[in-house]
């Protein structure tokens, strides 16, 4: 059976002030601690999938490039150890601008990843600034020339809108400028005020600048327009990529396969099975040294949650469900036990009904949640 690795770095310079991700700053002294840790999980979970065939990696974060070298080093040859990794996987890496440079790149590709997904979000700098993000967009730019020129073809951007003083104008800009640089594949999403945030906090007390709802929704526009005039396929409501090109690691969310979570906070879906390790490093440390599992949350949806997780994850791609395939998986025929759902939500046009799949229209990948919900039990 083949598998899917995600590796959690929680490790960051500074929190972004939109980030609700279980990510830290300021605890350099627990690197080397944690990624030791992380390592003997690695091992011991490779014991556990000694019959798998791990096709996807991918280390995300935090920031996995503001750790040492030396220790990412150390998470890829633990991997490789301890897991039966194929020759072609996919082997991805997030990275924030002005933390990687071409020695890195260069090292990093050496050993085996061959993938990076640069969190960019955009390259005006006021912009930047007040997300609180660590780079500008000049160094947004530097960190992609400097990936292709260390040998990587396969690269991501992460672009947002809706930011705070966004215009339709510097979006564009930046959208553009995305294209420009040649990457193969940008991924688009809207900000979302989280509840816990800095913008949270600022949003409740009527000071956060964002856009009007008018000039958000242009931007969302914009995207699905300007990207494919430029050769990049939507395949996934945020998601955009050259022909080949799509990520064959976020797939296996949306397609409902299995993955293993490694790291503090990592989530894992096995034998349908839903699993969280503690999201705090320290609790971590302290049950990987003990030798304890650090899972602090497993549950396995009853059926009818099931299906409708199968539903709205394989909805947000562009190729939708596939009646064959929500019957290999239940048992069951989609069309039929979805039959009132899919009459509501096809008048509303929100999806089309095809012959092998049902997918969201244009409209439907706008307002995804509407059909979303109508699966909900």
């Amino acid at each position: 059976m083949q598998l899917g690795l995600y590796i959690h770095i929680p490790f960051c310079k500074q929190k972004c002030l939109y980030c609700d991700f279980p990510s830290y700053s300021h605890m350099e002294s627990l690197y080397e601690s944690y990624i030791n840790a992380l390592c003997r999980e690695i091992t011991g979970q490779g014991v556990l999938f000694s019959g798998h065939q791990v096709d996807t990696i991918y280390i995300g974060g935090g920031t996995p490039t503001l750790l040492p070298l030396p220790l990412l080093l150390q998470v890829i040859a633990a991997v490789k150890k301890s897991f039966h990794v194929i020759p072609d996987a996919e082997v991805s890496m997030e990275a924030n601008p002005g933390t990687v440079d071409g020695s890195m790149l260069a090292h990093l590709r050496e050993h085996g990843v061959n993938r990076m997904s640069f969190g960019v979000q955009s390259f005006t700098d006021a912009l930047l600034q007040e997300a609180g993000r660590i780079h500008s967009g000049d160094e947004g730019v530097a960190a992609v020339r400097a990936a292709q020129q260390a040998g990587f073809s396969n690269i991501n951007i992460d672009l947002m809108y809706g930011l705070p003083l966004q215009t339709l104008t510097n979006f564009q800009d930046s959208l553009r400028l995305a294209a420009e640089l040649a990457v193969p594949h940008i991924s688009v999403y809207g900000l979302k005020v989280e509840e816990g945030t800095p913008f949270a906090h600022r949003f409740a007390a009527d000071c956060l600048l964002l856009p009007a709802e008018e000039e958000e929704e242009a931007m969302y526009e914009e995207t699905v327009r300007f990207l494919p005039q430029c050769g990049y396929e939507r395949y996934e409501i945020s998601n955009y990529a050259a022909s080949g090109q799509l990520c064959r690691h976020n797939l296996k969310y949306w397609n409902y396969s299995p993955y293993l979570g490694l790291g503090a906070a990592a989530h894992s879906f096995l034998n349908r099975e839903r699993l969280a390790n503690t999201r705090d490093v320290r609790t971590y440390l302290t049950q990987i040294n003990n030798g304890c599992s650090p899972v602090e949350y497993q549950e396995k949806p009853d059926g009818a949650e099931q299906m409708a997780e199968f539903c709205f994850l394989g909805l947000r791609t562009a190729a939708g469900i596939s009646y064959e395939a929500f019957y290999q998986y239940f048992g069951k025929s989609f069309q039929q036990q979805f039959a009132k759902q899919l009459t509501a939500l096809a008048a509303k046009q929100l999806i089309d009904i095809g012959r092998e799949a049902v997918k969201l229209t244009p409209l439907g990948m706008k307002y995804g949640n509407l059909a979303f919900q109508a699966f909900l039990p």
